[in-house]
């Protein structure tokens, strides 16, 4: 695994960020848009995929790191939940879900994969 030296590096944040921003996208059409608090809580799901990923990695340990990407991994499990939601209700298409949720699944994995290379390391800072 090459050096990494900030949390934008991660490959697992990158594709949160694409997630996050898929979101967005989706939430802002007309019906979805005026579920206040589905829109709120997806949004906030993914937001928290990739913020999780980015604070975990300023904390001083690999364990509190990997605290961190627990929580980053629910959460993009969570939107994952939540998208079926929206296509129950008929605010995404089902390509639309298709791909939204193929991306977080991409996300899961990168996480899951980052979470197994740490699991036996001992690193008192990450970066």
């Amino acid at each position: 695994m090459a050096t990494i030296e900030k949390f934008e590096d991660i490959k697992s944040w990158q594709k949160a960020r694409d997630l996050c921003k898929s979101i967005n996208t989706l939430t802002n059409k007309s019906e979805f848009a005026r579920d206040w608090s589905l829109k709120d809580q997806i949004k906030r799901s993914s937001g928290s995929s990739m913020d999780n990923i980015a604070e975990g990695f300023d904390r001083n340990s690999t364990k509190e790191f990997r605290q961190y990407l627990f929580i980053s991994k629910a959460s993009t499990s969570e939107v994952k939940s939540q998208l079926y939601r929206a296509l129950d209700q008929e605010y995404i298409t089902k390509d639309e879900f298709n791909k939204a949720f193929v991306l977080a699944t991409d996300v899961s994995k990168l996480i899951g994969g980052l979470l197994n290379y740490l699991k036996d390391k001992n690193i008192r800072k990450i970066n």
